[in-house]
């Protein structure tokens, strides 16, 4: 390490070929720039010093190769690279604004912040129209740009997210953006006075359950195989959590498990649930969503598996009158506001559950970037749904 070098994890093709390697290594790694003489579009830009990122799903993808090769790949060629550090979940400090940050955003050194991870280029139709969530040019922080796991990190302005730290643990402010998706795929029906099932309790979901709750539903059930996640969802508010049977196998493995099917439409006063909240991505998961809900309900899809899905007696999804929504990341900013409001109101009970049972209350799921080592950080993925990186 130099004064001019930072620590970071990293995927480096050259030295861990996508089908025989997994994990991230350390690595030291030139400290990010404002260099306006160089580059005049600096001055929109803002050097961040991380205090924690949050290990997502999609980093889960990295970490096992099997997600975003074809991205990561495609963006390292474009920038003629080797080595993209991973990471789109963080809260940090700014330390450098470029020189026309504090008139146009209002940051200046010293203030807290998260980030959006779409970064997107506000030009295109979808950009155009407020659709800025689905940009067609979009690049994510970690994939298709060098991201969070590391000491420093620079980001355009416009991404950034204030935050008070008085108001939102610092832990607890480095998943607001996996929280924002929750808080999207809860805004995309009307959850009051509904019932709600949520299939797939990973991290996304157990903040679906208590989102959910907040927005008004007046009964929650979890759908998840893990005893682990099954606990969590209670203790985060489920009124109720079905089990998963193992997956099938076979050529008839993407169906619905009738019998899962007829406990969740029990659990919602026999007619099926309101709203169908797909959080795990299975082919089979989502056959179970459609299939337990309601006549005239709601599926909202935001699991994501590549491939092609079978979706099983389609008719119906028509003649029952269901809504099938899919949901990617968040509205910018709109999702941010009612995760801030959320998080900030103290007396829903959210941020504390989050902190003491997602993050786990103390250092647990957190890991020191300078403690890092692969072998025993695949520990503490497997006993945390959201581990936390400290630098």
């Amino acid at each position: 390490m130099t004064a001019e070098t930072m620590t970071c994890l990293v995927y480096d093709k050259s030295s861990m070929p996508w089908e025989q390697s997994r994990g991230f290594q350390r690595q030291a790694m030139p400290k990010p720039v404002i260099d306006e003489a160089a580059d005049p579009t600096d001055a929109e830009q803002v050097i961040v010093k991380v205090v924690y990122a949050g290990f997502c799903g999609s980093d889960r993808g990295i970490w096992n190769r099997t997600a975003f090769k074809g991205m990561i790949f495609d963006s390292l060629k474009r920038e003629q690279k080797t080595t993209r550090v991973i990471g789109h979940e963080m809260v940090g400090e700014v330390v450098q604004t470029g020189s026309t940050v504090q008139a146009r955003h209002g940051l200046r050194p010293k203030d807290i912040v998260s980030t959006e991870s779409h970064i997107i280029c506000g030009t295109c139709y979808q950009c155009r129209i407020g659709q800025t969530h689905i940009c067609s040019q979009d690049v994510i922080i970690g994939i298709g740009r060098d991201g969070c796991f590391a000491e420093y990190i620079k980001l355009p302005a416009n991404v950034l997210w204030p935050t008070d730290p008085r108001k939102i643990r610092m832990k607890v402010a480095a998943v607001q953006e996996p929280f924002g998706n929750a808080v999207h795929a809860c805004t995309k029906a009307d959850l009051r006075g509904r019932t709600v099932a949520v299939f797939g309790c990973g991290t996304i979901g157990l903040f679906v359950i208590m989102v959910a709750r907040a927005l008004g539903a007046t009964r929650v059930i979890g759908v998840e195989p893990n005893p682990k996640n099954m606990e969590m969802a209670r203790l985060l508010g489920a009124d109720d959590v079905i089990p998963v049977r193992p997956a099938r196998n076979g050529a008839h493995a993407w169906t619905a498990d009738k019998e899962l099917v007829a406990q969740v439409r029990a659990a919602c006063g026999g007619i099926g649930c309101d709203v169908a909240m797909e959080m795990a991505g299975f082919n089979s998961s989502v056959n179970n969503a459609i299939q337990a809900t309601r006549r005239g309900g709601d599926v909202i899809l935001f699991g994501l598996k590549q491939g092609n899905f079978h979706i099983q007696a389609f008719d119906r999804v028509i003649v029952n009158g269901l809504t099938l929504h899919s949901v990617i990341g968040r509205r910018i900013f709109e999702s941010w506001y009612i995760t801030r409001n959320l998080l900030e109101d103290r007396s829903n009970g959210i941020q504390d559950r989050i902190h003491d049972v997602i993050l786990g209350g103390g250092d647990d799921a957190v890991v020191h970037i300078q403690d890092f080592a692969p072998d025993r950080f695949e520990q503490t993925l497997a006993a945390w749904p959201k581990p936390l990186i400290r630098f």
